[in-house]
């Protein structure tokens, strides 16, 4: 990125299952942009936190964990992005369902998501990105060049999920995952703190019935207007 040129934001957002990751890092190859996941630097640091037995409602806590700690996020474009917490590889460790069902302590804090949307926003200085999250075109990045939220059929969402897991080899009670999915969505709309919501101009793509290309597709479409 040349100095004084503006970069290109590209945001994504939407619940849980809708798709954001693959789509996200399929556009930013399109695009040949970075690809920028927000919600993977959460994990990482309440990964950290459950690590540290680090009282997860206590915020002041969370926000001295948050001035003490590394994130970085590397191999974006061609390759899978590696998210490094402290110099360590922790990419599949954040993947765990007992960071999954704890990251929400973090997303809540407001002081601690202000230390982390600085992070992502610096990225987002420095380079052309393309960036998923709950809040990445509401708060995060209010200015991106264009905006996208996606969402699915909640039926469609525990599928989606169920078949990830398998992939990775895990087994999991479908109506326990539904149930973890439905207070998922939950939390997400309801907390205060960049709560999961579709911007103002953001454009509302249903990808229940649509591949990843598809999806892909239609938002080169709308980018390339």
């Amino acid at each position: 990125m040349s100095e004084g040129k503006k970069t290109t934001v590209i945001t994504i957002d939407g619940p849980a299952g809708a798709g954001k990751s693959t789509v996200a890092k399929a556009l930013a190859r399109k695009l040949n942009f970075s690809y920028l996941d927000t919600g993977a630097m959460y994990r990482a640091l309440t990964l950290k936190a459950l690590r540290s037995n680090v009282n997860l409602e206590d915020e002041e806590q969370l926000v001295q964990l948050a001035r003490q700690t590394s994130i970085e996020l590397s191999g974006h474009r061609q390759e899978s992005a590696r998210v490094f917490l402290d110099g360590e590889d922790v990419t599949e460790e954040i993947r765990s369902l007992k960071v999954t069902n704890n990251t929400f302590y973090i997303a809540r804090a407001p002081r601690v998501r202000k230390i982390l949307v600085q992070w992502q926003r610096r990225i987002g200085e420095r380079q052309d990105i393309v960036v998923e999250g709950r809040d990445a075109g509401t708060v995060i990045f209010p200015q991106a060049t264009r905006k996208f939220y996606l969402d699915a059929d909640f039926e469609e969402r525990v599928s989606r999920r169920m078949k990830e897991l398998k992939e990775k080899d895990k087994d999991i009670d479908k109506a326990r995952l539904k149930e973890e999915l439905r207070n998922r969505d939950a939390k997400d709309i309801s907390r205060t703190a960049g709560p999961l919501k579709k911007a103002s101009d953001a454009i509302l793509i249903d990808s229940t019935h649509l591949t990843i290309d598809g999806v892909v597709e239609k938002m080169l479409g709308y980018i390339h207007r």
